[in-house]
C-alpha cells in the first residue's frame, strides 16, 4: 500500500524551528526519524504530504486509497495493528486527533465520507519542541528492540566496562569502543555502523550513537540521549537529541535539547536546563509567536539547522535558535533568536544569506557533499518567512 506521511498546519507551526527545513516525519526521536520508522515497520518507503517549498526535497507519491499517518505520531505495537486493520474510508483518531487514515488527501483534510475508529492505547507522538527529549527514552527502547531484532551484536571489546545487562549494548558492524564504561542500568546502547566510543568516556543508557559518528576523549552522556549520523561529540551531554551532521566537539554541557543538522557548537559552548528559582521554563512558541510554559522544570536549547555558537557561548534556560543563526560572544543572548542573526548579547544583525550559503557550502564541502539548488531554495524560503521575526528583535533592540 502506498504511505503518505502528512503534516497538519498547526503541528507543523508548533515545531519549529526543527520543521522549517524538514517536514515534521524526517525529526528524529530514538534511534531513527519517525519516517524510518514507519519505513522499516511497513517495508515501504514513504513520501510526504508538508509544506509546498519543502516538496522538491520530500516528494508527495499519490495514489487511490493511499494509508495517510500523522507525522507526529511514532509507531507502537499497539498503533500498527490497529493501522494494519484500516481499510477504504476508515480513519482512526485519538481524542479527535487523526492518527491514520485509508483514502485520498481530500479525506484527510476534511474528514469526510469516513467511519471514525477510536484508538484506545497510548499514543507515542510529538506535539511540541521539547517533547523530542522528553520521549526519547521511550522511542529509543522501542528502535533498539526493532533494530536489534533477530540480530547479533559485534563483539565488545574486553577493555570496556559494562554495568548492567551486556544484551543491552548492540555494536552495528564496523562499531568501534575501547577503554569506556556503559551503563544499561536505564537502558539500551546502540552504536551503529561505524561508529566509534573513543577511550575514557562514561556513558548511561538508554542512548544511540549514529552512523559515522564519534564520541570524542572522555566524553560523559547521560541517557536519554541520542546522537545522529556524522556528528562529532564531547564534553557533557544530558538528555539531548542531536539531529545529524552537528558538532558538539569540545568541553561544555548540553542538556535537556535538541539541535538540528548542521549545526556546530564552539569550544566550551554551555546551556543552562534549570532556572535559578526552579520553576517551569518558558520558551518561544512559533505557533502562537509568544513565549510559553512548557511545564517543564528542566528544558534547555532548542537549534534549527545550520546554526552556530562561537567558543564560551552561553545559552539561558529555554533558548530558541532558528535556522542560519550565528552566535558569539559574552554574557547570555536573548532567549529567542530568529533565524539568520549574527551576534550575540549586545545584538544582532541580519546574517545575509549570501554569506551564510559560502559557510555551508564549505561545510557540505567537508564530508563530500553539495549544498544544490534545493536546499538553496529552501533556505531561501526560510529566509523570506522569517524576516518579521528579525524585524520584531531590531526593534526591541532599538
Amino acid at each position: 500500500m502506498n504511505v503518505i506521511l502528512f503534516d497538519q498546519e498547526n503541528s507543523w507551526k508548533n515545531l519549529l524551528p526543527l520543521t522549517y527545513t524538514r517536514p515534521i516525519s524526517e525529526i528524529r526521536i530514538g534511534i531513527l526519524t519517525i519516517k524510518q520508522k514507519w519505513d522499516t515497520e511497513l517495508n515501504t518507503n514513504c513520501s510526504y504530504s508538508t509544506k509546498g517549498f519543502l516538496a522538491k526535497k520530500f516528494p508527495l507519491k499519490e495514489q487511490p486509497d493511499s494509508l495517510f499517518i500523522n507525522g507526529c505520531v511514532c509507531p507502537t505495537p499497539a498503533l500498527l495493528a490497529e493501522i494494519k486493520k484500516l481499510k477504504p474510508l476508515q480513519a482512526l483518531l485519538k481524542n479527535n486527533e487523526l492518527l491514520a487514515l485509508v483514502g485520498e488527501a481530500r479525506n484527510v483534510k476534511a474528514l469526510i465520507d469516513v467511519e471514525k475508529i477510536e484508538f484506545k492505547g497510548e499514543v507515542l507522538n510529538i506535539t511540541n519542541v521539547w517533547d523530542v527529549f522528553q520521549k526519547n527514552a521511550e522511542a529509543l527502547k522501542l528502535d533498539f528492540e526493532l533494530l536489534t531484532k533477530n540480530k547479533k551484536s559485534q563483539a565488545l571489546s574486553n577493555t570496556v566496562t559494562v554495568i548492567g545487562d551486556k544484551k543491552l549494548v548492540f555494536l552495528e558492524e564496523g562499531a568501534k569502543a575501547e577503554a569506556c564504561i556503559f551503563n544499561t542500568s536505564g537502558g539500551p546502547i546502540y552504536l551503529a555502523k561505524d561508529s566509534e566510543v573513543m577511550e575514557g568516556s562514561a556513558v548511561r543508557g538508554p542512548f544511540a550513537l549514529g552512523e559515522h559518528s564519534a564520541l570524542k576523549l572522555n566524553t560523559k552522556i547521560y541517557g536519554a540521549t541520542t546522537i545522529g549520523p556524522h556528528c562529532k561529540i564531547g564534553g557533557e551531554v544530558n538528555n539531548s537529541v542531536i539531529f545529524g551532521f552537528t558538532n558538539k566537539a569540545h568541553d561544555g554541557f548540553l542538556g535537556n535539547s535538541v539541535l538540528g543538522e548542521w549545526c556546530n557548537l564552539g569550544a566550551d559552548t554551555n546551556n543552562s536546563n534549570l532556572k535559578n528559582n526552579y520553576g517551569n521554563v518558558k520558551l518561544f512558541n512559533y505557533l502562537q509567536t509568544k513565549m510559553v510554559d512548557s511545564g517543564l522544570q528542566f528544558c534547555g536549547l532548542i537549534m534549527g539547522d545550520h546554526s552556530k555558537s562561537g567558543i564560551n557561548t552561553m545559552f539561558n534556560t529555554g533558548t530558541v535558535v532558528g535556522v542560519g543563526a550565528n552566535i558569539y560572544g559574552g554574557s547570555f543572548p536573548a532567549t529567542h533568536i530568529p533565524s539568520f542573526s549574527w551576534g550575540g548579547s549586545e545584538g544582532f544583525e541580519t546574517y545575509r544569506l549570501d554569506k551564510m550559503f559560502e559557510t555551508a557550502e564549505k561545510v557540505f564541502e567537508r564530508r563530500s557533499l553539495k549544498l544544490d539548488t534545493i536546499e538553496k531554495e529552501i533556505l531561501s524560503e526560510v529566509f523570506e518567512k522569517t524576516k518579521e521575526f528579525r524585524l520584531i528583535s531590531n526593534q526591541n533592540r532599538s
